[in-house]
């Protein structure tokens, strides 16, 4: 009888557990529902959205590289001292702009001294050797000199002569004026200093120079530098594979984060030997126009290389693109304004605010201008 109960409640358990199969096997298959690639807004939510018509733009081909402004080391003069001697005045600072000829700093120089105490010498002798000459003239007439000894005074003149001469010059070669070289003569007195000055118009960009320390021809650091800052460098690493594309003589458009919205004209006049075998890119160097001296060394900048002939191509606002994770590009397309559709595009250059669309969209079409990061996120909380 146990046997019996047992064997019905087995069948019983076995026909429930078919019943339940059949049950399971009855019903739909589960669909996974795909991602909506369109949204339609709310009256609330166009608010958040702009959109506009896709109208052709023209673009140029270019190139962009960034770098920083430098001086011309091509118009900068380390200014030296040409003799020894220690400073004892120094006139300008650096970022001083001074003029040609303006004064940098001074030395007291033994080497000045020994030219000036040699043109008070040469003078004095040159002063004897005219009065015995006029003497011997006067004696030769009366015949109280020989021949021998008035042609002996007109040896030593012209001798004389010859030493002032080379005195003099030894002074001129310090840039002393022949107005000092004068007072010199007549007073009689050395002055030791000697003030070297500006061989160009232009700023003083580094300043060593200091009271007290003594300075020799050559022997750096230079006391100042002076830079012509009529035109500064742009100096920039292109990638490798741009190489082929620049030249020297090309047009730039340089701009300076200093001066938002401006654009400053250059050319490029130097492309390094070698490339950087870590960062596979190479230095090119532009020279820029800086007539008001606006430019500091070491801002940042950018420039763009002009490749090619202007072409048209349909432009969309940087606002109407976002990047997927994919590290692809998109755009939002709306045919009525409320319902809008994710459509991958392809960019090419980015140019005044504007997008290089290159393939994805026609002109005409109506795409999102502002709030395409809203739809994104719109679309990815109604996914959810």
């Amino acid at each position: 009888m146990k046997n019996l109960k047992l064997a019905a409640s087995i069948a019983g358990a076995i026909a429930l557990i078919g019943l339940g199969l059949l049950g399971h096997a009855s019903e739909p298959a589960h669909q996974v529902k795909t991602p909506k690639e369109g949204i339609d807004l709310t009256d609330l939510q166009l608010k958040s959205v702009k959109v506009a018509s896709v109208a052709e733009r023209v673009f140029v081909a270019e190139r962009e590289a960034v770098g920083n402004i430098a001086f011309n080391d091509e118009k900068t003069v380390q200014v030296y001292s040409p003799y020894q001697g220690k400073i004892t005045e120094v006139f300008a600072k650096a970022g001083d702009d001074v003029e040609k000829g303006a004064p940098l700093f001074a030395i007291n120089s033994p080497d000045l001294v020994q030219a000036e105490s040699a043109l008070i010498s040469a003078s004095g002798v040159r002063d004897l050797t005219a009065h015995a000459l006029e003497r011997a003239k006067q004696l030769l007439a009366v015949q109280g000199i020989s021949q021998k000894d008035y042609q002996q005074a007109v040896s030593d003149q012209q001798a004389a002569e010859g030493a002032f001469n080379a005195a003099k010059n030894a002074l001129r070669i310090f840039d002393i004026k022949d107005s000092e070289i004068s007072r010199i003569i007549e007073t009689r007195a050395a002055n030791p200093v000697y003030t070297i000055k500006s061989p160009i118009k232009g700023r003083v960009t580094a300043r060593n120079a200091a009271i007290g320390l003594v300075v020799e021809p050559g022997n750096p650091p230079a006391p100042f530098a002076v830079s012509d800052v009529a035109t500064m460098w742009m100096v920039a690493n292109i990638a490798e594979s741009d190489i082929p594309l620049i030249s020297l003589g090309q047009e730039v458009d340089v701009k300076v984060m200093a001066f938002p919205g401006r654009v400053f004209k250059g050319r490029i006049t130097n492309i390094g030997a070698a490339v950087d075998p870590n960062t596979h890119r190479i230095q090119v160097r532009s020279e820029v126009k800086d007539t008001n001296h606006e430019f500091k060394a070491g801002m940042f900048a950018t420039f763009s290389v002009h490749l090619g002939k202007e072409s048209k191509y349909p432009g969309v606002p940087l606002d109407s693109v976002t990047r997927e994770s994919d590290g692809t590009m998109s755009v939002w397309v709306t045919k009525d304004r409320r319902h809008f559709s994710k459509r991958t595009v392809k960019i090419g250059q980015q140019e005044g605010g504007w997008f290089q669309i290159t393939e994805g969209l026609q002109p005409g079409e109506l795409v999102a201008t502002e709030g395409a990061i809203f739809l994104s996120n719109t679309l990815t909380t109604e996914a959810r």
